[in-house]
């Protein structure tokens, strides 16, 4: 068959390709998702040829060091979801590569390119990064049609229920640790910080409920829910609440190194009583945070105890529960030198597990049977 690839004897550098649904970045998308496939991208390609496609409204190609980045411009949204796009252009960048890393697994862009590598010899790998839209997953199992399924953690694989499945691996998550990391020269604040999108399932509604009044917090985060925003701010009067909601990574850096620690709330319940049954994959800003040597507070919730350990890297409080939460910043602020080991410990943790070139080793094996 034309373009057929001999998958039982990989080269030493697979031409890699990634899709994602939406770019990371201004133009696209600022979520955790397309985040941690434009990293995981930009560092692979410094170990073999990779490409990044992804859609937009406008066809273009750029380059980020080595990795080469394609928009397929206009494409057509299945049963008209933002979030679940579909371009011809693609099937030629499938041709292209030895191995197809999807990013998100119930979209339909995933499922037409694990048959066309199946059908063409190529190997194809998928990450549920927690997006999707309508796809054929709705009707059959589409498990067996990649041939490994990529977790970031060990909750993703469970909740997809791939324990027990051999193809199934965890290949966390990487923070950029030369770019988050401490600064000595920078003083510590008693400043509390949140980052994320300002969106119910975060709980940033407890940890506003939480913070002393003469204990400063930063919520920075794009504004996604109106309502929340607005009940946030009715929250926040009387207390010391900044909202920042447009922050590049210089100025989220400086932050995370000004902090007294990094909280992440996040709940399956809502303020409003909805539920969200995956509300966090991994936790990327506890990670950013704890590379940046602050301490971490976040909830028994999802994956997130799998980033933070409880009493050495920060605490594991219950998911809502705003006194608790003021417990430990109450806690870390009256223990300034426990409160700096913690930070310590918390890069040092960081360092040995959660480093881009760590993901990108790992995924190189499986993508080679090894």
């Amino acid at each position: 068959m034309v373009g057929r690839t001999d998958t039982t004897s990989l080269n030493h550098s697979p031409r890699v390709l990634h899709i994602v649904p939406g770019l990371f970045g201004e133009g696209g998308i600022f979520g955790g998702a397309e985040r941690y496939a434009l990293e995981l991208a930009r560092y692979m390609a410094e170990e073999t040829p990779t490409t990044l496609v992804s859609f937009g409204t406008a066809g273009r190609r750029m380059q980020m060091g080595a990795l080469h980045v394609r928009i397929l411009g206009r494409p057509w949204h299945v049963r008209g979801q933002a979030n679940n796009p579909l371009h011809p252009l693609l099937l030629p960048e499938l041709l292209r590569a030895d191995v197809v890393h999807c990013h998100q697994r119930q979209v339909l862009a995933s499922s037409l390119a694990a048959l066309a590598c199946r059908a063409t010899g190529r190997r194809v790998f998928v990450t549920d990064l927690g997006g999707g839209g309508w796809d054929l997953s709705a009707y059959v199992s589409t498990d067996r049609w990649y041939h490994g399924h990529l977790h970031i953690s060990e909750y993703g694989r469970a909740v997809s229920g791939h324990s027990d499945k051999p193809c199934a691996h965890v290949i966390l998550g990487g923070v950029d640790a030369e770019k988050f990391s401490p600064d000595p020269d920078t003083k510590r604040e008693n400043m509390v910080l949140f980052v994320g999108r300002l969106l119910p399932h975060k709980g940033v509604n407890d940890l506003v409920d939480a913070v002393p009044p003469d204990m400063p917090l930063e919520l920075i985060g794009r504004p996604y829910h109106d309502q929340f925003l607005q009940d946030l701010k009715l929250k926040a009067e009387g207390k010391q609440v900044t909202f920042r909601h447009s922050c590049d990574d210089a100025e989220l850096v400086r932050a995370y190194r000004r902090a007294m620690c990094v909280v992440l709330p996040s709940v399956y319940r809502t303020i409003y009583g909805g539920e969200t049954l995956v509300p966090e994959l991994l936790g990327q800003t506890l990670l950013e945070g704890m590379a940046c040597g602050a301490p971490a507070i976040c909830t028994r919730v999802a994956s997130m105890p799998e980033v933070v350990e409880d009493g050495v890297t920060g605490f594991v409080v219950p998911p809502n529960d705003p006194a608790a939460v003021r417990e430990k910043l109450l806690w870390l602020r009256e223990h300034p030198g426990e409160a700096k080991a913690m930070g310590e410990i918390a890069r040092k943790r960081v360092l040995e597990k959660f480093t881009w070139p760590a993901v990108v080793r790992r995924c190189l094996a499986i993508y080679q049977g090894l």
